[in-house]
């Protein structure tokens, strides 16, 4: 049996190690039978004098090539993605196109997730996949570390939806 709890614990905790270094708190894994596989967490959500920010570093984008790379025996359609906050649509996509399935989230993106889109209107590519999305596992624990994000880097997404919906929360 899944434990989503425990599985979510390990991704909050990749969030705070994102929020640690001054990156946007958010952390994935990928479980298959109640096992991590994969991890990754957000990185270079803010620039510095050696590099500019990068919004591909995402933490399911940097998981799944993770999986890819260091578990390549493994198929995508059985495992679970646990993310500390609702996947976008760039990953979202990454992911049901590697055949993974199953995710669970913690904290809702409400300017830019994308596991509300709807499959069935979209090209034959996406037409027919059937995903289990769970929302909301730990997510008062994901909206502190948003909150505390929010609080100390007022300048990153400034005056957007999500980061008043998390202050506001």
């Amino acid at each position: 049996m899944v434990n989503d709890e425990k599985q979510m614990r390990a991704a909050l905790t990749e969030a705070e190690s994102a929020l640690a270094q001054g990156d946007f708190p958010v952390g994935c894994v990928i479980c298959l039978d109640g096992e991590i596989v994969a991890r990754g967490r957000r990185r270079h959500s803010q620039q510095s004098r050696s590099r500019p920010a990068n919004e591909t570093d995402h933490a399911e984008i940097i998981a799944l090539r993770n999986l890819l790379a260091e578990r390549p025996e493994i198929a995508p359609e059985q495992v679970i993605v646990y993310s500390s906050m609702e996947p976008c649509l760039m990953c979202y996509s990454a992911m049901l196109v590697n055949g993974i399935r199953h995710f669970v989230y913690a904290y809702e993106d409400v300017m830019g997730g994308g596991t509300n889109l709807p499959l069935h209107q979209l090209k034959p590519l996406y037409k027919n996949i059937q995903v289990s999305i769970t929302s909301a596992v730990m997510r008062a624990e994901s909206l502190a570390l948003f909150k505390r994000f929010f609080e100390a880097r007022p300048d990153y997404l400034r005056d957007t939806i999500l980061a008043e919906y998390t202050l506001s929360g």
